[in-house]
């Protein structure tokens, strides 16, 4: 079920069974009480500790929504999203990303939960266990425990995640922390300053220039011209915080990046990041390998986007029970990953196998089908190592659309997706035709 959901780009599950008999089939995989949630998450995160040895991983956890209102007349059992009306579920995945060549290892947890009711009138006095946002440590938690032999651990994350008791539990010997600044601090100092005033009065350390990836409705794609500051800073624990054994301050590093005003595309508002770590931060380059880090966090981004209506448009499902939904949720996200696997590997600059994302039999027809896509001269062959990530990623974006120069945008999620729904098309005449071909040579 789950090759086929990343071959077709669906979750139909009319369309992944390819008739009524298969449509029942993976109707009632989903509906097995034996097959269990955990086992689910285990299995989309299989491998992820062996892919992860020996190397500094960025543990990237964000939040989305899926939305089922849609289908409210039918659909049973999900609690409600963002809005407190509309039917639906909400995921936190947590992908592993090579912190030194940008390779995307896999999937390397993901919570799922339904709203069942609103916030409560003591929320803020509430244990972080009680609330949703424990999600932000728990996962990290969970990621942390599947990647033992990482040498080590960056946690990145957006501004929803910068809670105390994040910086209070999660930072070890072999973890760190890098997340968007949420909340404007009080600071441990002698004027009682704010985080936010105290970092925008800091000299500006340096400038460079940053090439950014559009964002829809938000950003154009351009070089940004960033100034960057950064310094220490002692935050001070709220009174009212309900964490009663978290330390009453925290030292943290602070790395404020603001576009200058000659780079910003028309009306958009200019970048302004406010980076809290547990990384040091002494000097500019420290500064910006710290910011190179946080615009990894984009890539999951993209994988919601793969997730949704422009790729496997999870929110376009039939199934009407929730607990069902939640599964193929689950295979759903793991589908997704294994897109951005493809799209991080395009450039060639890690060396992956491609037994990262294929099959031995997959990359059997990745090598019949290479010949076919290139053209005569070296700018239209694949340039990439045989039977590595970037060379199926290479053959994957030629299927989807891409004409394979270099000197082109290069292959984005959604052109990676449509390259998958080709092969699985090619993989099953091919396999089809081995079938005949040995049912051929029997009959003889």
């Amino acid at each position: 079920m789950h090759a086929r959901m990343v071959g077709k780009q669906s979750v139909c599950l009319r369309r992944l069974g390819g008739g009524r008999a298969g449509e029942v089939r993976f109707g009632r995989f989903l509906s097995n009480p034996r097959v269990t949630m955990n086992d689910l998450v285990n299995g989309a995160c299989d491998g992820i500790g062996a892919r992860s040895a020996g190397r500094h991983i960025l543990v990237i956890e964000d939040t989305s929504e899926i939305n089922y209102q849609g289908h409210a007349g039918r659909v049973k059992g999900l609690g409600t999203v963002g809005n407190g009306t509309d039917l639906g579920l909400f995921l936190h995945p947590v992908l592993a990303v090579d912190a030194d060549d940008g390779a995307c290892l896999g999937l390397a947890h993901l919570h799922l939960w339904q709203r069942r009711e609103g916030k409560a009138p003591n929320h803020r006095g509430l244990p972080i266990e009680d609330k949703e946002s424990f999600r932000w440590i728990e996962a990290a938690k969970a990621a942390g425990k599947r990647l033992p032999q990482a040498a080590r651990m960056t946690i990145v994350a957006d501004r929803e995640a910068d809670i105390y008791e994040l910086w209070a539990r999660l930072p070890d010997t072999r973890t760190d922390l890098l997340v968007r600044a949420g909340q404007d601090r009080a600071l441990v100092t002698e004027s009682d300053q704010r985080l936010f005033a105290w970092i925008a009065a800091q000299k500006v350390a340096g400038s460079y220039r940053l090439t950014l990836p559009a964002i829809a409705g938000k950003r154009s794609a351009h070089e940004a011209l960033l100034l960057a500051r950064f310094g220490q800073v002692v935050l001070k624990k709220l009174q009212s915080g309900s964490d009663k054994k978290a330390p009453a301050s925290l030292t943290l590093n602070i790395i404020e990046v603001v576009e200058d005003a000659s780079t910003v595309v028309g009306n958009e508002p200019p970048i302004h990041w406010r980076l809290l770590t547990t990384h040091a931060v002494t000097t500019l380059a420290e500064a910006r390998q710290c910011i190179e880090w946080y615009c990894q966090r984009w890539h999951i981004e993209q994988m919601f986007r793969t997730l949704k209506r422009q790729g496997l448009n999870l929110e376009s499902s039939l199934i009407e029970d929730g607990d069902r939904l939640e599964k193929l949720a689950v295979l759903a996200v793991s589908a997704a990953v294994r897109t951005m696997q493809l799209t991080l590997a395009r450039e060639g600059k890690t060396r992956r196998p491609a037994t990262d994302a294929f099959v031995a039999e997959e990359i059997e027809v990745l090598r019949h089908i290479q010949p076919t896509l290139e053209g005569k001269t070296e700018k239209q062959k694949n340039p990439h190592p045989l039977v590595t990530l970037a060379w199926a990623a290479w053959i994957i974006a030629r299927l989807g659309g891409w004409n394979g120069y270099a000197s082109e945008r290069k292959p984005g999620p959604i052109t990676m997706l449509h390259g998958l729904q080709s092969f699985s098309s090619i993989c099953q005449g091919w396999v089809l035709a081995r079938r005949m071909e040995e049912k051929d040579v029997c009959i003889r």
